[in-house]
């Protein structure tokens, strides 16, 4: 049966969901619609008394038993109360299932989009700082995704792999001559170990700094003197970041 045959029974829900949380009152309008949102996202919004439910479009064929969950999920953020057990059980099983896990994924890559600046910063190369680490703790045999300077200078999140577009972006607020190369070098480091060491998914749950991943960084040559040079100079950082060119 094609979705929007579906719309009006998955409309009933979000009535029924409302009842459930304020049984005095006559459920409102409700607008349902899948729309391209990139990977599992879903909103719902009050105007002028109407409801709108807007559901990830990669989520079209998702079970009646699963879509009344998520009403149930959605309509507990209005009213800022617990979600029901069985709701957030049924609606979370489904969303980490491995089929959902590579929709997601797929979605984010042909739908996402992945800001790409360059490599060649004003002080250093993210390329030739890599290939040096690349020979030092891999032997030149790590894969070499995607590098790029942050589009824009940021201070709270100095590096992060992207798995989903195989990119490494690396904030621009450390390509300064104020910035010792060895705190470039951990940065990026520590984001070639996010290739080195993919996420671990187990039982519904990511984890991204394993045990081998933090014993591997601890292996950086100046370890302990990069973390207290970043740890020293976040006001720094933070004046960079509101600066403009």
């Amino acid at each position: 049966m094609p979705a929007e045959d579906l719309i009006p029974a998955i409309r009933d829900f979000y009535r029924e969901a409302f009842l459930h949380y304020d049984k005095d009152r006559r459920p409102p309008q409700i607008e349902v619609r899948f729309y391209p949102y990139v990977g599992i996202n879903h909103t719902i919004r009050v105007r002028d008394g109407e409801v709108f439910v807007r559901i990830a479009e990669i989520c079209r064929d998702m079970p009646l038993n699963v879509q009344r969950a998520l009403a149930y999920v959605l309509v507990s953020k209005l009213y800022r109360r617990r979600v029901p057990k069985n709701a957030r059980e049924v609606y979370g099983a489904y969303i980490k299932s491995d089929e959902m896990r590579t929709r997601a994924t797929e979605s984010r890559r042909t739908r996402g989009r992945k800001v790409v600046s360059g490599t060649q910063g004003r002080v250093y190369n993210l390329d030739e700082i890599f290939e040096s680490l690349n020979v030092s703790y891999f032997r030149g045999t790590l894969h070499k995704p995607t590098l790029t300077w942050s589009a824009r200078r940021t201070y709270r999140i100095l590096g992060h792999h992207d798995s989903t577009h195989d990119t490494i972006v690396i904030s621009r607020s450390l390509d300064s001559a104020e910035t010792p190369r060895f705190v470039l070098e951990y940065v990026l480091f520590h984001e070639m170990l996010h290739v080195f060491h993919p996420t671990i998914h187990q039982n519904g749950r990511r984890y991204n700094h394993t045990a081998a991943f933090r014993r591997d960084e601890s292996k950086f040559y100046r370890y302990d003197e990069a973390e207290r040079w970043i740890e020293k100079n976040v006001r720094r950082l933070k004046r960079n970041a509101g600066r403009v060119d």
